[in-house]
């Protein structure tokens, strides 16, 4: 049985920048929508977002299809929140709000099979392909196939940064400037420059211990963020996607009707309704 490798890392490996869509909505068709537009990755939520398992087996499922990684952002809990998307066969997993090397190594820990870490055994899930796989391809293709993201997103953990970076067995950091910039007390603000200062710093240590590092979004011009040593690149989100071109249409709309004829131009709305 042939398992499906990684997209984003095989890219990695070719000097590459993959692509990433983060997903708020659950319907598995904005997944098959991103894969048919060139997509190289969904970026799938479970911390800010009410996705059931069953919705996101499904969302993993047409991002399989159109041969694109699913990462999975997990909640922050046990073990077992931390494999089930991998049994469910996502691509990888985002880990929010790892502050030090302690929590990255448990994670490694919790998520890698022998000899990188303790992860309990199963393989009669779809990463498995319900026991059709040999066991020992099955955990060799967990091991090296199988993205594992670590996200940075306070002072506490810029400070351990180097550190978190320096632990084997996990893939790459992503630097999250939202809540960063909101811990600093300048929420939104992801250009100030303590953030800038951050992002370059977070790239900085994946670059020297052999990581890579993802952005949130376009959170800077392209070529800066390449500069700093970002290769695995955030491109939005559906929801913003969906927000803009609403109200796009809605001003253009609006425009035509305001350039109307008086005699066929409704009166004006009230603000109030």
């Amino acid at each position: 049985m042939k398992l499906r490798s990684s997209r984003v890392l095989k890219l990695l490996r070719e000097g590459q920048l993959p692509t990433v869509l983060k997903i708020n909505l659950s319907d598995p068709r904005v997944i098959e929508i991103a894969g048919l537009s060139g997509a190289d990755a969904v970026w799938l939520c479970c911390e800010h977002v009410p996705n059931d398992w069953l919705a996101l087996e499904n969302q993993i499922r047409a991002a399989r299809l159109h041969n694109m990684d699913s990462l999975v952002r997990v909640s922050r809990g046990s073990y077992s929140d931390y494999i089930r998307p991998f049994e469910a066969d996502a691509t990888g997993i985002i880990v929010p709000h790892v502050a030090s090397a302690e929590e990255a190594r448990q994670i490694v820990e919790w998520v890698r099979f022998h000899p990188m870490g303790k992860r309990a055994l199963d393989g009669g899930n779809t990463d498995g392909q319900f026991c059709l796989v040999p066991m020992g391809d099955y955990i060799k293709h967990s091991n090296t196939e199988r993205v594992v993201i670590l996200q940075i997103e306070s002072p506490e953990a810029l400070e351990n940064v180097e550190k978190i970076a320096a632990v084997p067995g996990f893939d790459g950091i992503l630097f999250g400037p939202g809540d960063f910039s909101h811990r600093i007390g300048k929420a939104g603000e992801i250009g100030a420059p303590e953030v800038v200062a951050a992002r370059k710093r977070v790239a900085a240590a994946c670059k020297k211990y052999g990581k890579f590092a993802m952005t949130a979004g376009l959170i800077a011009p392209l070529p800066e963020l390449v500069a700093e040593g970002y290769r695995v690149i955030g491109i939005g989100a559906d929801v913003v996607a969906i927000t803009g071109y609403v109200k796009q249409r809605l001003e253009l709309v609006q425009g035509l009707i305001d350039a109307l004829p008086t005699e066929i131009k409704p009166a004006a709305r009230s603000p109030y309704q």
